[in-house]
Parts: structure tokens; C-alpha cells; sequence
């Protein structure tokens, strides 16, 4: 049987960077978001044995060190299953660019291989799989707004927030997510003279509690009584109420002053008319939130006029990406 899905993008809403745990691994508080921008996979389980990475993206790996080979590889044996599993990559999104493309495409796989079966995992063996392979993945497995705890592997879904525009600017840069951890641990860290380690992950806790109960003390948005910010209503659109709840990305402290043109990108988003603006992951992806689609595509436009890459989307609901993953 041949299965065709998508494989979405992430941004992330906000990431704290904790203190480094005893596995090796820092404590991450984040709020990812799943938006649009997709790859497509085409996924074969024949006769046989074996799996097989087809992409024509040289930058993609074919062998056990791709996302989608390892999740195959374990999918399968957690499933009982025989056969040879042949898994064809459309690349769209960017490598490496901070919007989780490998990890959604390890995702699909999963899920496309229960489909082209007709067996499905229990969902806990889905999200242990998942995180087993990758602290990205999991959140493919749930879809639209999701809070990412412990090194970001743990994932809870939180109240479906509105399709806003978006536009995410992909610049012609390479981050080492490992560099910027380390770069955290030597510039940032020792300066943090919190006498709780955990202070910042309560502080990210505070933040977002804040922002999505619409209570973020800013005179221009007064907390609502009964009606939470989720609704809508007198608070507007939660997502782009994020520049009063003042969340932000800890990778940004590391990464812009290495790489000042992300800087620059992020500017260039802010000045267009983003009502928020961030970095998502370690980058090198850069995206804004906007307040409608003519301001976004204006957006684009004004990076294109710099040399930068850059796309308009929206971000996508619970539902909306459950329904969208399968569309043709």
C-alpha cells in the first residue's frame, strides 16, 4: 500500500533555557506551535525487508542517521510487523532551520506506516518512540498548540488558539543548536544569580499562564473575568498577544550576537509590521506574527528585497492539522 501525508513545520512560542540536568540534557520550557509550511512524504511497506530514505536533497541523509529511518526501524518492531518500508521525501522546508522539518518527517512515518498496516500503536508507545529518537518529535504527534517540557520531549496539548498569519523567513545561515547550548552554558548561565535553579521555569510558567488567561498586565489588555483569552472575545487574538505577556526565545541572547544578520531579520519582521517576532529554536529560521494576510505577504516581500527566503503561512489549529495531514 502507498500512503501520502504531509509533514508540517513547527515555530516555537517562547523557550526557557534551564540548568543542564544530570543526563546531559538542559531543563526547556517552550510553547510550540504548529503552522502550515510542509514537506510531503510518500511512504511503501512492500514484501521484504529493510528500509529504504529516498530523497533528492542531497543534504538529506539515507542511511540510519535520518529521522525517518530510525523511527521506521522502531516503529516496526514495536508493531511486530515485517516487510520493507520505503519512505520518499519531498523537501520543502529548509534542513536544519529550526522548524523541525526532520522531526515531522520522523512523525509521518510513524503514522504512515500504522496506515499503510491498518494497526495503530497505543498512544503512549507513540510518544515514547518518538521522544526516543528525537525532543522534537512528539509534538507532531499531538498538533497545533503545545507546551514542551523537561529537554522539550514531554509534550502537552493546550486549548486550540486561532489561525493567525505568519511569515517565516528561512536566511541562508547554519546554527549548531549544540554551540549555542554551549555557548549558553559559558556566557549566559554563570551570570544568572537566581538562588533557584528552577526560577526561570517558574518564570516561563508565569509568562504563559499570563498570556493565555489574557492577564498580561499591560494597560492595553486588562485581564477578562469569566472569558478566557482562548475565546477570543475583548482580549483579540492570543497568539499576537504575546508581545504583552513579554515571552521570548533564551536562544536569541546566544545566537544573535554570533550571528547579527538573524538580528537584522528579525528587525526587518518588527519594522513590516509583525506584532511579534522571534527566533524559533536555535534558528536559523526567523518568523513574525501578523495581524492579516495583506501584511504578512507585504512582509514577505521586504525580506525578498533583502536576499532573505521567506514564506507566508499560517499557523495551524489542533484540528486543522489533524485534517490537513492526509489531504492530497
Amino acid at each position: 500500500m502507498t500512503i501520502s501525508l504531509r509533514s508540517f513545520a513547527k515555530i516555537n512560542l517562547g523557550l526557557y533555557i534551564g540548568p543542564l540536568r544530570a543526563d546531559g540534557f538542559h531543563e526547556l520550557r517552550t510553547v510550540y506551535q504548529t503552522v502550515a509550511l510542509h514537506d510531503r512524504l510518500t511512504l511503501h511497506v512492500t514484501r521484504g525487508e529493510g528500509i529504504e530514505i529516498r530523497c533528492a536533497d542531497e543534504g538529506v541523509p539515507k542511511d540510519s542517521d535520518n529521522t525517518c529511518y530510525r523511527i521506521a526501524e522502531r516503529t516496526m518492531a514495536a508493531l511486530g510487523a515485517r516487510g520493507r518500508v520505503v519512505v520518499e521525501i519531498e523537501k520543502r522546508l529548509p534542513i536544519r532551520g529550526g522548524v523541525g522539518g526532520a522531526s515531522g518527517n520522523g512523525a509521518a512515518t510513524l503514522l504512515g506506516i500504522e496506515r499503510a498496516l491498518k494497526r495503530q500503536l497505543p498512544g503512549t508507545e507513540r510518544l515514547r518512540i518518538a521522544a526516543a529518537v528525537g525532543s522534537d518529535l512528539p509534538l507532531f504527534l499531538v498538533g497545533g498548540t503545545v507546551l514542551g517540557v523537561e529537554h522539550g520531549e514531554c509534550v502537552y496539548p493546550l486549548p486550540d488558539l486561532p489561525a493567525t498569519d505568519c511569515v517565516v523567513a528561512f536566511p541562508e545561515i547554519g546554527v549548531s543548536t549544540p554551540r549555542a547550548f554551549a555557548d549558553w552554558d559559558l556566557h549566559v548561565a554563570p551570570k544568572l544569580t537566581a538562588s533557584d535553579p528552577s526560577a526561570r521555569m517558574k518564570e516561563f510558567g508565569r509568562t504563559v499562564s499570563a498570556w493565555l488567561s489574557g492577564s498580561t498586565g499591560s494597560k492595553r489588555s486588562r485581564p477578562v473575568s469569566g472569558a478566557p483569552a482562548l475565546g477570543g472575545g475583548r482580549v483579540g487574538n492570543p497568539l499576537l498577544s504575546l508581545v504583552q505577556a513579554g515571552i521570548a526565545n533564551d536562544f536569541e541572547k546566544v545566537v544573535f550576537p554570533q550571528y547579527p544578520e538573524l538580528h537584522e531579520v528579525k528587525s526587518a519582521l518588527e519594522r513590516a509590521g509583525a506584532k511579534y517576532a522571534s527566533l524559533s529554536g536555535s534558528g536559523a529560521a526567523v518568523y513574525g506574527l501578523f495581524g492579516s494576510r495583506a501584511s504578512a505577504a507585504k512582509a514577505v516581500l521586504a525580506l525578498k528585497r533583502r536576499g532573505v527566503r521567506a514564506l507566508a503561512t499560517k499557523t495551524l489549529t489542533r484540528r486543522r492539522y489533524w485534517k490537513r495531514l492526509w489531504a492530497r
